[in-house]
């Protein structure tokens, strides 16, 4: 990492090192804006990567594409790596991009059936009884085989179990609620509008493939790009927890091994949290208290430790605390209290040692070998072996053009799914009534002419008329040329679009 300081200098020989084998302890990385947390971040990822360590970073801000590309020997790094009394060598790691959204890269996505109605609940924010409605809606599908894909097909399925197929629902599952049916409706909504749809469909990603080294024995290093995301947390918070899921589920027990088997870094981390409901901190909480087992570590990067809940803060057995600023009494009371996450010292006041901290320095605790925390070391940490600045777009287009990742997961699949089968479900109903409406008005037209007795009122029956008389029957209608409607253009207009 660099080397211990003393009286605000790098001390030769000091060198400050972090075990391999406990980078699946998970850490954290704070500090203000502007002193390195970044380029700090930078620097973990190349060194694992050089272990043989794969690597997922979440760019929140696009500024970690350099790491692909061997950095510029300069004045300020010579200088620092003199200090250090460590050499410095330029080198690019090997990159994947990846993507949630427009941004360029592998897209990852996953199905609705793969979330499953647990996870998809607490996501939404959903009460016991509206859980209980989406496990109904899976149990349904499932029985039916009915492909549940993608957002369209989940609001299709709820649509056809409240409306059209309720009566069917009934007599096999119980009475579902039209009020749950709604409040889920307007979740699905609100997620979507922050972009969720492009998250579920097809081609879902295999998170083995965040695991991949390259022919010289490098751990791949794969950036998430999020620049266009920023704005829209649910989504962000949406995708980790899926992600951390999977992994949970997927991923062989191998407890604590010479190395992890993969390391993630989120930056920005307090988008996360600051949007979580109760139920999804919990499950947050609760995954990265066990993937450690699973040989991942789990790594935030955020502005203070007081942004990460406690309850996740106290499983962090790796702190990088950079400077912070003391410019109002609130400022310094957030000091005092960052400084009580961190192991006792007689060497250092931290609260003060904080403050005074410059671009590139930070206190760093550790566990050893033995699982132990160290002791608190002032650091001047090493510059980054790539680029500490961003990629051109040609150099992206270049790493982008000999993935072997973007072919297969940017196909377009619009396989047959809810949306199509519940639609001609819908279809064939809407033929059935009408079959049967016109039988009765032409069995109504000839017991008129053969009794003799109908006004001309009564031999040309106004549907209209016999419409009106129920409110109900009125609305079936309107309620079934609507979801006939949605359906056909769905159809004819070239399907879904999957994101």
């Amino acid at each position: 990492m660099g080397a211990a300081m003393l009286d605000g200098e790098g001390v030769p020989g000091a060198v400050v090192k972090i075990p391999l084998r406990t980078m699946n302890r998970h850490g954290l990385i704070a500090g203000a804006t502007g002193t390195g947390k970044t380029k700090t971040l930078q620097i973990i990822a190349e060194q694992l990567s050089e272990n043989g360590v794969p690597v997922l970073l979440m760019d929140i801000k696009g500024d970690l594409s350099g790491i692909a590309q061997a950095g510029s020997f300069s004045k300020h790094v010579e200088k620092r790596h003199n200090l250090l009394g460590i050499p410095w060598q330029g080198k690019g790691m090997p990159v994947e991009f990846l993507s949630l959204s427009d941004e360029k890269g592998a897209r990852l996505r996953a199905t609705v059936t793969e979330f499953g109605p647990v996870l998809l609940s607490r996501i939404l924010g959903l009460n016991d009884t509206q859980a209980g409605v989406v496990s109904l809606a899976f149990k349904y599908c499932d029985d039916k085989d009915i492909p549940l894909l993608d957002l369209k097909d989940f609001k299709k399925v709820l649509q056809y179990l409240s409306e059209e197929g309720k009566d069917e629902i009934k007599e096999e599952y119980g009475a579902v609620s039209s009020s749950s049916v709604s409040t889920i409706m307007r979740k699905i909504i609100e997620i979507e509008q922050q972009g969720a749809d492009r998250f579920f469909g097809e081609e879902s990603f295999n998170v083995e493939d965040l695991c991949r080294t390259n022919a010289k024995g490098q751990g791949m290093v794969s950036i998430l790009r999020l620049i266009d995301i920023q704005d829209r947390p649910k989504l962000f918070s949406t995708f980790m927890l899926a992600l951390l899921a999977e992994i949970y589920s997927t991923f062989p027990e191998i407890g604590d091994a010479e190395k992890p088997k993969l390391v993630i870094f989120i930056d920005e981390a307090h988008l996360i949290f600051n949007e979580a409901s109760k139920a999804l901190l919990d499950q947050i909480e609760t995954i990265v208290r066990l993937i450690r087992s699973k040989g991942v570590g789990v790594y935030f990067c955020t502005q203070n430790p007081t942004d990460v809940p406690d309850e996740i803060l106290g499983q962090l057995g790796l702190k990088i605390q950079h400077a912070l600023r003391a410019f109002t009494p609130k400022d310094r009371q957030m000091i005092t209290r960052t400084a009580e996450n961190y192991p006792e010292s007689t060497f250092y006041n931290v609260p003060e040692l904080l403050t005074s901290l410059g671009m590139g320095e930070a206190l760093i605790t550790a566990l050893d070998e033995m699982g132990r925390p160290t002791p608190l070391a002032a650091t001047l940490l090493r510059s980054p072996m790539g680029r500490m600045d961003i990629l051109t777009p040609g150099e992206i287009d270049a790493i982008i053009a000999s993935s072997k990742l973007v072919p297969f997961y940017n196909r377009e699949i619009d396989r047959e799914s809810a949306y199509e089968m519940l639609g001609r479900k819908i279809q064939s109903a809407v033929g059935s009534r009408q079959s049967t409406t016109e039988g009765q008005r032409s069995g109504g037209k000839q017991a008129s002419r053969e009794a003799g007795e109908q006004t001309e009122r009564d031999e040309v029956p106004d549907i209209l008329e016999e419409i009106s008389k129920s409110p109900m029957a009125r609305q079936m209608g309107r309620t079934l040329m609507r979801e006939l409607t949605r359906g056909l253009f769905g159809v004819l207009g070239g399907g879904r679009r999957r994101r």
